[in-house]
Order: C-alpha cells, then structure tokens, then sequence
C-alpha cells in the first residue's frame, strides 16, 4: 500500500503477481480491486501453470550427459515415461527393506531411506496414481544394496531424479523442451455419468488421468423401490459433487463437461448449481458458464472421445493439445472416406509412404509410438528411424490410445499424405 499511495509522479507502473494455481482466483479479485482503487495504473497476474521443474542440464546434443529434473503433475511424468529407454539410468532417492542383526544373534528388516542409481530395463507409468516406477540393476555403490541387485524406483510428484543417457537425440530433447513448456496446462475435467457411476477425469497436455469414481446402487424407478429411488439419487449426485469440487479446479482448467446418456447430466447440473448456491461454492458460481453439458452413449471412459468430438467443448479447447488430435483424427477418417489414396494407416504402408516423401501429416497413438521408438525390432521394417527421426518431412501429432479409440483400431498408426498414393493398396500391410 506505502508503494501504491506513494507521492512519487508516477504515470503509469506494471506490477506482476504470479500466484500458484490455487490462488489464481482470489488474485482475479485482487486486481480488480487494484485496477478500481488506482485507475491510472496498469497491473497484470501472470497465471502461467508451472511445468516440470527442470533442476540442471549436463548433456552434449547427440552425445552423453544427464538432466536433473522434478515432475510437477501428471503431464510431466507421461513426458518423463517417454524419455526414459532402457539402457538409460535413473538416481533418485527410494526406500528399501534391509536386513540388520540384533543383539542376540536375530534379525530385524527395517525400511531405509536411500539414494540409489539404476540401470533401466523396464518402466511403467501408472497414470491414475501419478507414479513412476522403473526397475533395474543397481549401480551405485551402497551400504545397504550391492551393485547388480535389482531394485525399483518409484517417482511421483515433486520428487527429484536424475536421468542419464548416454545418446541425447532430437526426439529426447524436443520432448525435454514440451515437458518444460510453460505456457501448457490442463485442457479440461470430463464428468462422466450414468445412474450410479460417475467418474471424474482430467484431459491434460499428453495424459488423460482417472481422478475420482462414484458408484451408488439406485433402485429403480417402477414399483416398490420407487421410495427409494429418489434418496438415492440424491445421495448419488452429492457424493459426485463432493468429488467434483475435490478435483476441479477452474484456475487450471479451461472448462468443465458433464456428460451421460439420457438426463442425468441435466439433473446433476441443476443440483450442482442449487447447491452451489447455497453453500456459497464461490469457484463453482463465478465459473457456471464454463460448464459444459454434452451427450454420450455411455457414462464409461471409452466416451471421453464423444466429449472431445462435442462442438461447444471444441469451442472451448480450439488452441489445446486435446483438439488438435481430434481434429487430426476427423480429417484422416474425412480423407479416407473422400479420397482413399491420400490417407494409409499401417506400419508397412505408413513407412511405404515416408519413403515416397508423401507424408504430410503423422498419426499414432502414444503406446504404439513407445513400441516403435523404443523396441523397433519388434516391428518389420525402420519406421522409427524412418518416420520419427527424420522430423522436418512431417508433422506428429501422438494420439491417447484409451480416448481416440478408432485409430487403436486402425493399426494405431496412420498419414495424411501430400499426394495420392493409389497403389498401396496393392503392398501387404
């Protein structure tokens, strides 16, 4: 306030807020508290979403070197999956049972905090408990663990670790550089309902994560449980309620979507407003317009794909990561209804037609793509030598293999191409 209200002849002054997610709402309220007190000033609130924390870079281009880095959510963790390859190393510190003797010639097991560095033969992204967990050989030396006893690092949020490889390639760093982006964020929390069930997801950057799932018995509407019937929708719909303040934030999100067959959706937005109303849920009630109802044939993940082909939540997530692979998807399967011979799908076609240079625009699911990038020897052909190192002939785009189900269907790989490619159709996939 002593700054503010200073005598100094002060025109015009920028002062930058820069909240953590959490507190971007209440800081809305501050600056137009400022902007109505002080007129002739200019404020802004930077509402930037921070990324993975990148700690220390120590790695030559094409060559050998290490990346000291901290996930931040979800996102970061899918990103740091896909960087990690077997062959790779991970120190981090972890947790371990050891054995120790007591007086009296017995044992005891107790659990020890470690550091520990691991060379990779395997890892597995659990996207719903946001962990990380890569298993390998021990290889640095430790009281507790010989080298070569195998052990498995679990990495979740705001965890340091240190990845080493000992070959940094353009596909490594241009992943390195999305996971840091700054200007990234969560696209949008899916409601996904049907009388009983209701399951709360957040669409992310690159990961679609399983934040809450609400099962309720409902009796039905017809004869003598019809009594019951309406206590337990009630109690239904509180229960997603509490889940949906809970997990929804709308400083993160761009909007929110409740989604189901029938009128459900309907039923529970009335009740979310009326008690947002009158609990005086200040985020739900500043934010009703960005509430989204949309219809689906079923209240299961596998519709997040209806949601994301809705108009008015594409409306809403035109510029995101989320919309672009929707839009990608409708072209191809546009163009393969339209004109066959300037869409493949297939690992042989697909390679077929890079080595033609007729590649315009790259489809595959992110699983599919681990497999090919990493494992190559378990496909015919180079594709991934082909395809994905030589980057400037086309553009990527990774596809979520549990929402954008239909090119899971397709091979998980599929191109737009430049020009017609007619006699593809002639070549064995």
């Amino acid at each position: 306030k002593s700054k503010l209200c200073s005598s100094r002849p002060l025109s015009r002054s920028r002062f930058r807020l820069i909240p953590s997610p959490s507190q971007q709402v209440r800081h809305r309220v501050i600056l137009d508290a400022l902007v109505s007190l002080y007129p002739s000033f200019s404020f802004s609130i930077d509402l930037s979403i921070e990324k993975m924390k990148i700690v220390r870079r120590d790695y030559v281009r094409n060559g050998p070197g290490s990346v000291k880095m901290v996930a931040e959510d979800s996102d970061d963790l899918w990103y740091a999956y896909n960087l990690i390859s077997t062959g790779d190393s991970v120190m981090a510190v972890t947790f371990r049972k050891v054995q120790r003797e007591v007086p009296g010639g017995g044992r005891d097991s107790e659990r020890v905090r470690l550091k520990l560095e691991v060379q990779v033969e395997e890892v597995d992204y659990d996207k719903d408990a946001s962990v990380l967990r890569i298993r390998g050989k021990n290889i640095l030396e430790n009281e507790h663990v010989k080298i070569g006893a195998f052990h498995t690092l679990e990495i979740d949020l705001k965890r340091p670790f240190v990845l080493r490889k000992a070959f940094w390639d353009s596909l490594a760093l241009d992943t390195l550089k999305q996971a840091s982006d700054p200007a990234a964020s969560a696209d949008l929390a899916v409601v996904l309902m049907q009388e009983g069930l209701g399951q709360i997801f957040l669409v992310g950057r690159s990961v679609t994560s399983s934040r809450a799932r609400i099962e309720t018995s409902i009796p039905r509407k017809h004869g003598p449980a019809i009594a019951g019937y309406e206590s337990a929708l009630k109690k239904f719909f509180e229960n997603v309620l509490q889940a949906f303040v809970k997990h929804v934030d709308f400083s993160v999100v761009r909007c929110a979507v409740i989604a189901s067959p029938g009128f459900t959706k309907d039923q529970f937005h009335r009740h979310l407003l009326l008690e947002a109303e009158r609990r005086q849920l200040r985020p739900i009630i500043e934010n009703k317009s960005r509430i989204i109802l949309v219809h689906t044939n079923s209240g299961y993940r596998h519709s997040l794909g209806e949601v994301l082909n809705a108009p008015n939540v594409m409306n809403m997530i035109k510029d995101t990561k989320a919309a672009k692979e929707v839009k990608a998807l409708n072209d191809f399967f546009t163009m393969l209804s339209n004109d066959p011979a300037r869409a493949c799908y297939g690992p042989k076609h697909v390679e077929v037609a890079h080595e033609r240079m007729a590649v315009q625009t790259l489809l595959i699911t992110d699983e599919l793509f681990r497999l090919l990038y990493f494992r190559p020897c378990m496909f015919q052909g180079n594709v991934s030598v082909c395809v994905f190192i030589s980057s400037s002939f086309c553009n990527k785009l990774l596809l979520r293999a549990d929402e954008l189900a239909e090119l899971t269907q397709l091979t998980g790989i599929a191109a737009l191409l430049r020009f017609p490619l007619p006699d593809l159709e002639d070549i064995e996939m």
